[in-house]
């Protein structure tokens, strides 16, 4: 079932989760684990993120270096299998640009279509670490508006092949991403409202935004998407502080502004048990007003912290 499908029908605020593949080496049990406490809240569906290869140089006998492609965290078309038999829930796998070109994309494409997916997040995705701006690959796509072009050119039956005629049509429901604070390489917001409302254009059916701690950003967000022109649901995207390293790692990373009133907080706590509680008490309250104003979906960005998000939410509904 599609996203759009869950949300139109709904009668209250949904609840989404998502999820890191594994690293390379554990099993489909890790996320059972992961997601087993959190299937009492009866989830619309579960996100799995997409990871490219990374390069590493290992050193070998004689002193020298290999170049050695690593993907640390395979398996999102399996994993997405995996959850839709186990739990006969949705799952919502990413695409992204980055580490791909576009025969490997559409490849993709068919295999999730043959599982019966129907819906992709579609991202660029992050530079790879060892540059300093994003670069796609060979026969890639650039931007995330280039890959919801080939997603949509999918579904309507236009393959790579040109000698493909009357292909079948795929029918994926496609979400894109939203910056409430805008993304880092924007020059300012208003340019970064002209890009999404590009991909809304383009087939968008919702957004989902980055994380954020201060909700009126997200308020204010949504006005000016609407100011914009753009009417499709917006999903507020988010996620725990449990470490006091994270009011360092998360702005930087992110770059999202940490309110004042929840910084000082996290700064008194003794410890990150401290330090989780409050960011816990802090999600729980933005959750709350958030589904009081009414939002679509309360999207939680898991990742590795299933029993943070369990308290929260076990509060909420």
């Amino acid at each position: 079932m599609k996203v759009i499908d869950h949300i139109n029908q709904a009668k209250d605020t949904l609840i989404s989760f998502e999820i890191l593949p594994p690293l390379k080496g554990k099993t489909i049990n890790s996320i059972y684990d992961h997601l087993d406490p959190l299937m009492e809240f009866k989830p619309a569906y579960i996100n799995v993120t997409y990871h490219r290869s990374e390069h590493v140089f290992k050193k070998k006998a004689d002193g020298t270096f290999d170049k050695v492609e690593v993907r640390k965290r395979p398996g999102t078309v399996g994993i997405c299998a995996a959850i839709m038999n186990h739990y006969k829930v949705d799952a919502v796998p990413h695409l992204i640009c980055g580490g791909f070109n576009k025969r490997e994309t559409e490849d993709a494409l068919i295999d999730l279509n043959f599982i019966g997916v129907d819906n992709v997040l579609v991202l660029r995705g992050d530079a790879a670490k060892n540059e300093t701006v994003f670069e796609p690959e060979t026969g890639g796509n650039r931007y995330a508006l280039d890959l919801l072009k080939q997603v949509m050119h999918l579904n309507n039956g236009i393959y790579l092949e040109e000698d493909i005629r009357d292909g079948f049509r795929t029918n994926f429901c496609i979400g894109v991403a939203g910056y409430p604070e805008k993304h880092f390489e924007a020059p300012n917001l208003q340019t970064d409202m002209a890009y999404l409302k590009a991909k809304v254009d383009s087939g968008a059916e919702y957004v989902v935004t980055q994380m954020f701690f201060d909700n009126q950003k997200y308020f204010d967000f949504v006005k000016s998407c609407r100011d914009a022109g753009i009417t499709i649901p917006i999903i507020p995207g988010l996620k725990p502080i449990t470490t006091k390293k994270q009011l360092t790692v998360i702005p930087r990373t992110f770059n999202v502004d940490i309110p004042t009133e929840f910084s000082n907080e996290i700064s008194k706590c003794k410890s990150d048990v401290e330090v989780e509680q409050v960011g816990t008490e802090w999600m729980l309250q933005q959750s709350k007003e958030l589904k009081a104003a009414g939002v679509p979906v309360l999207h939680y960005y898991t990742l590795g912290k299933p029993k943070v998000i369990y308290n929260c939410v076990k509060q909420i509904l």
